[in-house]
C-alpha cells in the first residue's frame, strides 16, 4: 500500500466491475432507491471486500444504477463517465474479511445496524412536520404513509412541534415511546395515503403521496 493511501479510501471503478455477493439475502425496493438517487444524487458509496473482491454493502444501489443506465437515464450526480461512456461508481476500499463466515456476518450486520436504533419520535416528528408543510416534494420522497405519520404524531407532545398550540386541548392520553417502526420508515407495501393527516401542532391537513 502506498504510504499516501489511507487504509480506507474511495476510488472510482466501472459499474460493470462491481460484482455482487451471490449469497446476499437482502431484498431491495429498487424503484425507491432509484427515486432517491434521482432526487438527491448518489450519496452512500458501496463497500468492497478486499479478500473476495465482492460487494459487502451496496447491492441495492448497484442494481438501481444498472437499471437507470439500462433505461438510458443521465448519469446521476456523484458518478463519473469514462471515455467510452461507461458509468464510474465510487466505492470504499481497504476493508478485508478474514473468512467467508465473517464476510456473511458483516453483510447482514451492515443492513441491520441502520434501523436497529429506531427513531426518537420528537425530533423526527418535528422534521417531518416541517417537510410536510413547507416542501411536499421532499416529504413525498420519504414514502411515509398516513398511518405511519399518525402513529408518530400520537407519540409526541404537539407543543414541542413547530407552531405548537398554546392550549392543551390535544389528546393527553396518546402513547409515548419509540414505537415508530424500526426498519427505516416502515414501508407498508404500496405506500398509498388515505384522506390525509392532521398535524396536532398546527392543524395542517396534508395528504402527500408519490
Amino acid at each position: 500500500m502506498s504510504p499516501l493511501q489511507a487504509p480506507r479510501h474511495i476510488t472510482y471503478i466501472p459499474l460493470t466491475d462491481l460484482p455482487p455477493d451471490p449469497v446476499n439475502p437482502k431484498k431491495h425496493e429498487i424503484e425507491r432507491i432509484i427515486a432517491s438517487i434521482q432526487d438527491h444524487g448518489f450519496i452512500e458509496t458501496p463497500v468492497v471486500d478486499e479478500r473476495t473482491g465482492l460487494v459487502i454493502s451496496g447491492h441495492g444501489r448497484r442494481i438501481a444504477l444498472i437499471e437507470m443506465q439500462t433505461r438510458g437515464e443521465p448519469v446521476p450526480p456523484g458518478l463519473l463517465i469514462d471515455d467510452d461512456g461507461g458509468w464510474l461508481i465510487p466505492v470504499t476500499r481497504g476493508w478485508a474479511s478474514q473468512n467467508d463466515r465473517q464476510a456473511h456476518a458483516v453483510l447482514i450486520l451492515l443492513n441491520r445496524l441502520g434501523a436497529a436504533g429506531g427513531w426518537d419520535p420528537g425530533p423526527l416528528a418535528e422534521i417531518l412536520e416541517d417537510l410536510a408543510t413547507s416542501d411536499a416534494d421532499l416529504f413525498d420522497s420519504l414514502c411515509i404513509s398516513d398511518d405511519e405519520m399518525e402513529e408518530l404524531l400520537r407519540q409526541v407532545d404537539p407543543e414541542s412541534l413547530p407552531q405548537g398550540p398554546d392550549s392543551g386541548d390535544q389528546d393527553k392520553d396518546a402513547p409515548s415511546g419509540n414505537d415508530f417502526t424500526d426498519d427505516g420508515f416502515g414501508d407498508t407495501g404500496d405506500n398509498e395515503r388515505a384522506a390525509g393527516v392532521c398535524c396536532p401542532a398546527c392543524g395542517h391537513l396534508f395528504s402527500p403521496g408519490r
